[in-house]
């Protein structure tokens, strides 16, 4: 068995990341198992972004160890072990691209020296839009979608680089109902065929249905446990009530 397949989807000991003399980010242990969906719980400010940046490696950590099934965030990420989704999209609606072609961007790992898609490629986009309920969409340009259909797309893109652990920021902000329902569902899904599904979220009415456990987060890990612990009323205010706020936002 590989080191990757034993495990542990998301691991953080003694990690600390400081903006200028901020200290954002100070966790002293975190596992997050494979076939879970845990819930990042926290208001703006509380470190969720900052850990998902570290996590992928766009941010450095000051110390400590961070590792994505096993290797270091940058080994991880060029072996298509890890897709994110982003709180806001990466590409200018302007911008003359369809939401085949922004799906397709999750197969750019696999494209080999030519950037050439080859009929799985296409396949795997289709199938992606398919679970995401946009097939009939992949010739629209992607400026013209709605904000619930634009999070399916770029959902749809995590799906096609076919990821072992997923990382979700903020998935629900700015979504209709009906997208919402079918994220949850999708993501249900993934964590039952064996994946790993992170979610960061200030918006927790859908997390009883959704996440397995949840961390709840204020520069630290002030808990990680089943999602019906987590939300009682007096561990929430630890995170969200009197006196809790923090200088700055550096969600």
């Amino acid at each position: 068995m590989s080191q990757t397949a034993l495990a542990s989807a998301l691991e953080l000991r003694d990690v600390a990341v400081h903006y200028g003399d901020l200290l954002a980010l100070d966790v002293t242990e975190l596992r997050v198992e494979p076939g879970r969906v845990c819930g990042l719980i926290g208001m703006n400010g509380a470190g969720k972004s900052t850990l998902f940046k570290v996590a992928l490696g766009a941010v450095r950590a000051d110390r400590g160890t961070v590792r994505l099934g096993g290797l270091p965030p940058e080994q991880a990420r060029r072996r298509g072990l890890v897709a994110s989704v982003p709180q806001s999209d990466d590409i200018d609606p302007r911008f003359p691209v369809t939401v085949g072609d922004v799906v397709m961007m999750g197969r750019y790992g696999r494209l080999g020296l030519t950037r050439r898609p080859r009929p799985t490629d296409r396949d795997a986009v289709a199938s992606a839009l398919a679970r995401v309920e946009l097939g009939g969409l992949a010739d629209r340009p992607i400026g013209t979608l709605s904000g619930g259909q634009r999070k399916r797309t770029f959902v749809a893109r995590a799906l096609a680089q076919d990821a072992r652990i997923l990382l979700l920021d903020e998935p629900f902000a700015g979504v209709d109902r009906r997208s919402e329902r079918l994220i949850v569902r999708l993501l249900r899904e993934l964590a039952e065929d064996g994946r790993s599904v992170i979610v960061a979220t200030h918006d927790l009415h859908a997390l009883p249905t959704l996440a397995d456990e949840a961390i709840l987060l204020l520069g630290r890990v002030l808990l990680h446990a089943p999602t019906a612990e987590v939300l009682k009323p007096e561990n929430l205010a630890r995170a969200f009530g009197l006196g809790t706020e923090r200088e700055g936002d550096l969600a």
